[in-house]
């Protein structure tokens, strides 16, 4: 077993890449075990969480990635007025329920709750399958925007 303790920045070597699965709330410790795609197995040792697209290992024959799963999010168009779509993030907020802002949409858990408030705002939203980084923010209109603002999934008063 590999032990990994931190993200690095991998060479410019063109080498094929091997992704270790993960589920979000398992990705979210700092102690958990993992198996790549091709079997080999890793532990984790880390003084912060990794993230999605994170490479933690580099042999002569791959790198490896993390791949976070999707998940079932409900997706709402980010074609709203700035107030709005500020509005929405409270409410969502309001719930105790993570929200996710990218340059064209907001994303939150396929919840019956998230639902019910939608409903009641009369927002239109529609359920996608999408990689979910609560606390992640871009800023500007476009993807390729620069780097997002990660608040991460939780906060302190």
């Amino acid at each position: 077993m590999l032990l990994v303790h931190a993200p690095f920045s991998p060479t410019p070597a063109s080498l094929p890449t091997v992704a270790i699965v993960v589920e979000r709330l398992k990705l979210a410790k700092r102690l958990w075990r993992g198996v790549a795609e091709d079997g080999t197995e890793f532990g984790f040792e880390l003084e912060k969480p990794l993230r999605h697209g994170d490479c933690v290992y580099e042999s002569p024959m791959a790198r490896y990635f993390i791949a976070q799963v999707p998940e079932s999010l409900l997706e709402v168009s980010l074609d709203l007025p700035p107030s709005a779509a500020a509005g929405v993030g409270w409410a969502v907020g309001n719930l105790h329920l993570e929200l996710m802002a990218e340059a064209q949409r907001l994303l939150t858990p396929d919840d019956k709750a998230a639902r019910q408030l939608f409903d009641r705002l009369g927002l239109s939203y529609r359920p996608v399958e999408a990689v979910f980084r609560p606390g992640r923010f871009v800023r500007g209109t476009t993807p390729a925007s620069p780097p997002p603002d990660e608040l991460g999934a939780s906060h302190r008063h």
